[in-house]
């Protein structure tokens, strides 16, 4: 069953001839490098020669440098002979600003009467652009105080305040001519990322799939209406220095998905498939993906010897080295995401919940685990954690080396106990770390050659009883 429809997500900026127009929804292209492109269709009445235009309302994290203004026909020819941005919306010290050197009225209340009304002239403000405040200056009856006398009461906005965030343009444009133009521009402040909820019957049969994609706007902005995409994929691009699921049942009638999934360029692009309105400072959900009757494989994994990082040239021959134990034995599910196992569209990297029924229907949470961008008809394997009856001991029996005849050879012995009340099926991984040059002199059984320097042995293990794994590795160099 079709598994998740994505969106791609463009932004909005607008700009119309000294004023501020905007009669078209917006369009949001998410990246999940946080930032997102934004588009907008703008009207625009030119005449000919320069003209000036203004759109309040661009993110407060836009990247000046990124926006494209133009005519998407390609009919008129339109060229930006300057922009400029603006980020410091109106407030009550920008406006003391402004008033500098005059003289305003103040409002003091005053309990069960008529505010009181001071006049006091502007001397500082105390507006700082771009840094911190610092305390105003204002004349009252000819003396100076560093405190507010009262609420200001401004005549005006001013001519040259804003209440939002805005980018003016002067416009040069050979002929007079009226079009929708197209403005786009990349902001930072938005991120999306996928989730993913998976639910297994009491008996661990097939699993129940349902994939979550998470938006966050923090860009200062708010688009309404917007049509949405999400791109998938790493995009290069320069950084700055500095729920509960129900059974199979419940997903025979699904309805159709929210997000659809396409390729683009060498990326993948997920469009919601009803504009939303994503405000700003606000998190929002939206379900991208459901499938139920999954086929999952879980299996055992003991990779006994306790190694960590590449084994040093002069830790090679060092008879010890190698020889501590860990105990714990991993579990892991895998699942193929194919059309034939009710999946097969790309999954976006993101956190897999796992939870199991328990008796009477109950959801307990098992594990979690991480995915990367994981393409149609690849598998996807999940460590979900380590099992609690299963318990791995593994011991080196004997080490020789010849440093003459440059060879040595080493002994090792795996036991694998299972407490669990049905068999199970244990991949004993060993890594023959010392030198590349290495034959299996002696082996318990069959094993499987994992690359250059990694055996798997499939051990199968009774309930109640034990295992063992024994070989014998000979290295030359």
């Amino acid at each position: 069953m079709p598994l998740m429809k994505p969106t791609r997500i463009l932004c909005t900026c607008v700009f119309v001839l000294a004023i501020t127009v905007c009669n078209a929804d917006p369009a949001l292209t998410i990246y999940n490098q946080n930032f997102a492109v934004v588009r907008d269709t703008v009207p625009l009445d030119l005449k000919a020669g320069t003209n000036d235009a203004r759109f309040a309302g661009v993110t407060a994290l836009v990247e000046p440098d990124s926006v494209i203004l133009r005519d998407p026909a390609g009919k008129n020819a339109l060229r930006v002979l300057e922009q400029n941005y603006r980020n410091d919306p109106v407030s009550e010290v920008l406006l003391l600003s402004l008033f500098e050197g005059q003289t305003l009225t103040f409002a003091k209340p005053e309990p069960q009467k008529a505010d009181r009304i001071i006049m006091g002239k502007v001397i500082r403000s105390g507006y700082v652009p771009g840094g911190e405040n610092i305390a105003p200056i204002i004349e009252v009856d000819g003396q100076l105080q560093f405190t507010l006398p009262g609420e200001p009461r401004f005549p005006s906005l001013g001519n040259d305040s804003q209440l939002k965030p805005a980018l003016t343009w002067k416009i040069e444009s050979p002929a007079a001519a009226r079009f929708n133009a197209e403005l786009a521009y990349v902001s930072s402040g938005f991120s999306w990322e996928a989730s993913y909820n998976v639910v297994s019957p009491e008996n661990g049969g097939a699993l129940d799939l349902t994939g979550w994609i998470t938006m966050k706007n923090e860009s200062g902005a708010t688009f309404t209406n917007a049509k949405v995409k999400l791109m998938a994929g790493d995009v290069g691009k320069i950084q700055p220095k500095s729920l509960p699921l129900g059974r199979a049942e419940a997903f025979a009638a699904a309805p159709e998905p929210q997000v659809s999934e396409k390729t683009f360029d060498e990326y993948h692009l997920y469009t919601l498939a009803q504009p939303t309105t994503l405000h700003d400072k606000e998190t929002k959900q939206v379900e991208f993906s459901r499938a139920a009757g999954i086929k999952a494989d879980r299996f055992y994994v003991y990779d006994g010897a306790d190694i960590e990082g590449p084994v040093e040239s002069a830790q090679q021959n060092v008879p010890d080295y190698g020889t501590s134990s860990k105990k714990k034995v991993a579990t892991f599910r895998e699942f193929k995401n194919s059309e034939a196992n009710h999946l097969g569209i790309p999954l976006p990297k993101g956190r897999i919940r796992f939870y199991q029924q328990d008796t009477g229907g109950q959801l307990e949470f098992i594990g979690e685990a991480e995915i990367g961008h994981t393409p149609k008809d690849e598998t996807v394997r999940l460590y979900v954690g380590d099992s609690f009856d299963l318990v791995g001991e593994h011991r080196r029996t004997h080490f020789a080396a010849d440093e003459d005849n440059h060879r040595a050879t080493e002994s090792f012995e795996i036991k694998l106990r299972n407490r669990k009340k049905e068999p199970v099926e244990i991949r004993v991984v060993e890594h023959l770390y010392r030198w590349p040059n290495w034959a299996i002199t002696a082996k318990s059984q069959e094993f499987e050659k994992k690359d250059a320097q990694t055996l798997e042995f499939k051990v199968p293990v009774k309930p109640g009883e034990e295992a063992t794994v024994t070989y014998t590795v000979k290295y030359t160099w």
